[in-house]
């Protein structure tokens, strides 16, 4: 299968893998530091995820390897038993120094050369926190349920029926269920939109309770003080001057609401970045479009109540109370 699905045009690399990540999660076991007598959960150096792997699978999933080598098909039963690990996994184990050649082993007791290292990566949700992985060959730990991982710069359309044809050539009658990337990271990604949409309409609503505030605050404040703007106009008062008055006191309570909200949007930073993938209220993006969108949304609510009082009469004016 590796060997016809890498020969079609378009494709650049092909790999298998028992589980993927980021959609059963991948199984996780024990670990333990060579030395280790008693194989008790007590005495393991931690919890880590585990994978089995074909050649050229960091390839086509795009892990990119960091130092060492890829498996080979000489890593085969009959070879000495050797893994790939990512980064979490050789800072944990073996901490600054060089992971390979080092080994480690599992509740089986046989030891593991590690042959290369990976970057992290994702194996059970998008906002986890950084997993120890290890990846094995293929053929030192055959499994019953594998993926077929293509990459391929061709369009689904193209590339799908390319390899439904291919495999139905090796053997017609195995079952085959194809899923471009974007659709296997459907359910992963559906709480994050989900929690994504919830907070865009919560957003909305603040902003539109935001502005309600500040418009009825504003007009409040310049109601207020209507009869001394009437005499100040009537002293001759220029309008810039009335108008720098009636804005100063709402825009100064706007912006210590704003100081205040952005900073209690700060202090909710984990919890966001729990909720929605790589969101953070610390990117400066967000503090100057949040900054200018609430100021742009307070100037206008103040402005108006503030015209619609410069432009009645003086002796309208004088007459209110």
């Amino acid at each position: 299968m590796l060997q016809e699905a890498g020969r079609i045009p378009g494709v650049t690399a092909v790999g298998i893998i028992d589980e993927t990540p980021l959609g059963t999660g991948g199984s996780s076991t024990l670990v333990y530091r060579m030395g280790t007598t008693e194989f008790r959960a007590s005495n393991s150096a931690f919890g880590a995820k585990y994978f089995s792997i074909s050649p050229g699978y960091l390839e086509a999933a795009g892990t990119h390897l960091l130092t060492g080598r890829d498996f080979t098909w000489h890593d085969d039963a009959k070879a000495s038993r050797v893994a790939i690990v990512n980064e979490t996994f050789a800072r944990a184990m073996f901490g600054n120094a060089s992971a390979l050649g080092l080994r480690f082993t599992m509740g089986d007791k046989v030891p593991n050369e590690i042959v290369g290292v990976v970057e992290n990566g994702k194996y059970e949700s998008l906002t986890e926190s950084p997993w120890a992985a290890m990846f094995f060959p293929l053929d030192q730990n055959p499994d019953t349920d594998t993926s077929l991982v293509v990459r391929s710069q061709l369009p689904p359309g193209e590339i799908v029926p390319a390899l439904h044809r291919v495999l139905t050539q090796i053997d017609p009658s195995l079952p085959f269920v194809f899923h471009s990337w974007p659709d296997e990271l459907t359910f992963v990604l559906f709480p994050a939109r989900v929690a994504t949409a919830s907070l865009g309409v919560m957003g909305l609503l603040a902003a539109m309770l935001a502005v309600t505030g500040v418009f009825g605050m504003a007009m409040y404040s310049v109601s207020k003080r209507i009869k001394e703007f009437g005499i100040r106009v009537a002293l001759g008062a220029q309008p810039v001057r009335l108008m720098r008055s009636a804005l100063g006191r709402p825009l100064l309570l706007l912006l210590s609401g704003s100081g205040a909200g952005l900073l209690l949007g700060a202090m909710a930073s984990q919890l966001l970045a729990q909720i929605v993938y790589q969101a953070t209220p610390r990117d400066p993006v967000v503090f100057a479009g949040v900054m200018t969108t609430m100021a742009l949304l307070g100037f206008v609510a103040t402005w108006i109540p503030a015209r619609r009082a410069l432009r009645v009469h003086p002796a309208e004016l004088l007459k209110q109370e």
